[in-house]
């Protein structure tokens, strides 16, 4: 199925079902799915023969999402965040304790830390308001080449992707990921926002 909107009430049906499918995110195409549907994670990693061992992105619409992964931030990182956020920069946050590690084992798989970012995109961030955060790796095979288009993205995945929402060629360099642990900033991957590695 290919529609032009990301609120469309299908796509939200779709999500809501464990579906998994090809939509713009504020950097590139991604392959999404509900961040806390274990079965839509499953099959992301499946489709894109993702290294079980990497954990993936979460895209939230608010800094109170994170209280859904039961991550605990103090204000000095709050204040941070808040700053930062809306923005293409992904940041890795530690597991609050060993229950919500073993909870979300599917998601940080083994790394005791999950990497969220808050998008900077209107229709993006109302959509995950509407069905929950979002895992979303980019819409390619692991260690293929990203797709700019849905043409190239139909190339992977076929009818196995649930939809596919065209909003032309997207091009551009992937989110910055930063990991802030013992109050510094470290950088992680270098990408479309320029960070300083700091203290707090």
């Amino acid at each position: 199925m290919i529609v032009r909107k990301l609120a469309d009430k299908k796509i939200i049906q779709l999500l809501h079902n464990d579906g998994v499918g090809i939509l713009p995110t504020d950097t590139l195409y991604g392959l999404v799915g509900l961040a806390l549907s274990k079965k839509a994670v499953r099959r992301i990693y499946q489709l894109r023969q993702r290294n079980p061992k990497k954990p993936m992105i979460i895209l939230i619409s608010s800094l109170a999402d994170l209280k859904l992964f039961n991550i605990k931030i103090d204000n000095k990182i709050k204040k941070y965040l808040s700053k930062l956020w809306p923005n293409k920069v992904s940041v890795i946050l530690p597991m609050s304790d060993k229950c919500s590690a073993r909870r979300f084992f599917y998601l940080h798989r083994g790394t005791n830390t999950l990497a969220f970012r808050l998008p900077a995109k209107k229709n993006l961030i109302n959509l995950i308001k509407k069905v929950g955060p979002l895992v979303a790796p980019s819409a390619n095979l692991e260690g293929k080449p990203v797709a700019k288009t849905i043409k190239e993205a139909k190339k992977y995945f076929g009818d196995k992707a649930d939809f596919y929402v065209n909003t032309g060629k997207i091009s551009g360099p992937p989110s910055t990921l930063i990991q802030i642990k013992n109050n510094k900033i470290l950088i992680k991957r270098k990408g479309a926002v320029k960070i300083c590695e700091v203290k707090l």
